[in-house]
């Protein structure tokens, strides 16, 4: 069977690339998304991009098979990229110090939905809060009872002759459910309390004539209240601790060690020796409540669970494209030509060649698709490394070797003679 003479009806390409083109009012609906279209000097760099890419690839002489709307979105992909590299740049650097601080919501595009107190945060300088080191430090300092943010309550109930066990969670959480003056109102439901501490108080009607915790010339019923100043607290100590009197002055001037000792097994509490007496009639502790999960506010405070807590919770926009200077605008003329070569690589390799009268065109889709990948990844590493030199921890070093280096030279200056 004789072969076919295919005899092309145009020697010209259907789409071919004009030398120059601003977006019309319905090319800028042809953007992959919405993102920068609003913008005048963003749709003037994309009309500057085609005459860029029309030259770089030679459309003065060979024809150049891709359409403006083509390289419209390759540059938009540009500036996307570039505003992607810069914030994840930026969130290295600040991410420690804006833990728990606010964070919004963003539609399909990356925006904010709502910008109120959070416009172009990754725009600014932040304050070094080392949110992260306080948060670590709230926890130990909470659990060694030394302060943190989680809220210390108290409460206190009544001791029974002869009795040494109180369920102390049962104690509190019926306190909690009818007690609408205690601060843990309504707090507790379910969730398990962690006592940190057991003390009683003497009587509040001792009198005392001299020094501050009474002792000679006390007047009243000591076998009762006994030789102490009025409102005294007693520590109990568990069994295996000796409370160190100098904790805290304020413990050493207020707090006493009591004769009574505990433990406490599953927030069941165990007071020794057995009291034959009631005395004292009433225990008090100090607790805080445990979260259902760790990302749970405790108490009523705000203490930033539901804030920032990593990259993806950044309050981190789109770059505005107004606030690109021009070492971010020559990346993305750069990048942006990288993916029109991609664009073209993909539409050549679909044909390897094309028959023409007498012979046939070799197209160059692989070569130009596998040049254009490089120049993409090569590119993102160029600014990979540039970010990574400017991180504020690498500025901070290099500040003191400048500091040193001033120094050094410094030193072999020549001091002056000064004769008087």
């Amino acid at each position: 069977m004789a072969q076919p003479t295919l005899t092309p009806t145009s020697q010209t390409s259907k789409v071919i690339l004009p030398s120059s083109s601003a977006p019309s009012a319905a090319e800028e609906a042809t953007f992959p998304f919405s993102v920068y279209t609003a913008d005048q000097f963003f749709l003037s760099g994309a009309a500057d991009q085609v005459a860029f890419t029309y030259n770089k690839l030679g459309g003065d002489v060979l024809d150049i098979e891709l359409t403006k709307e083509q390289v419209f979105s390759s540059y938009q992909e540009a500036v996307l990229e570039y505003s992607y590299l810069l914030n994840i740049h930026q969130a290295k650097n600040a991410i420690g110090d804006l833990l728990g601080a606010k964070t919004g919501s963003f539609n399909e595009e990356g925006q904010l939905r709502d910008t109120t107190d959070l416009e172009d945060v990754a725009l600014k300088f932040p304050k070094f809060k080392f949110e992260y080191a306080r948060r670590v430090g709230h926890g130990y300092s909470t659990e060694a009872g030394l302060g943190g943010v989680t809220p210390i309550y108290s409460a206190s109930f009544n001791t029974t002759s002869s009795v040494q066990d109180y369920d102390l969670q049962a104690i509190v959480s019926s306190s909690a459910a009818t007690d609408t003056d205690a601060e843990f109102y309504g707090l507790v439901s379910g969730s398990r309390i962690n006592v940190t501490k057991v003390y009683y108080k003497t009587p509040q009607a001792m009198w005392r004539f001299y020094g501050y915790y009474g002792g000679l010339n006390t007047v009243g019923d000591l076998a009762s209240y006994g030789q102490y100043a009025d409102d005294s607290t007693f520590q109990l100590v568990p069994t295996w601790q000796n409370k160190a009197q100098a904790m805290a002055f304020e413990d050493a001037i207020y707090t006493r060690n009591s004769h009574y000792s505990f433990e406490i097994k599953n927030n069941k509490l165990r007071i020794f020796p057995n009291a034959v007496t009631v005395s004292p009639r009433k225990m008090y502790i100090e607790f805080f409540i445990d979260s259902d999960t760790p990302w749970k506010e405790e108490g009523r405070t705000d203490n930033g669970v539901d804030g920032i807590n990593n990259i993806n919770t950044l309050p981190f926009e789109n770059t505005p494209y107004q606030s690109i200077n021009s070492i971010g605008k020559q990346w993305i003329r750069r990048f942006a030509l990288a993916l029109s070569k991609e664009t073209l690589g993909n539409i050549r390799s679909k044909v390897s060649s094309i028959p023409i009268p007498g012979d046939s065109i070799t197209l160059d889709g692989a070569g130009l698709l596998s040049q254009a990948q490089t120049e993409q990844e090569k590119l993102r590493e160029e600014l990979k490394t540039i970010f990574d030199e400017l991180t504020y921890t690498k500025i901070a070093q290099g500040d003191v070797e400048l500091s040193d280096a001033v120094n050094k030279v410094q030193e072999r200056i020549p001091m002056r003679i000064f004769v008087g």
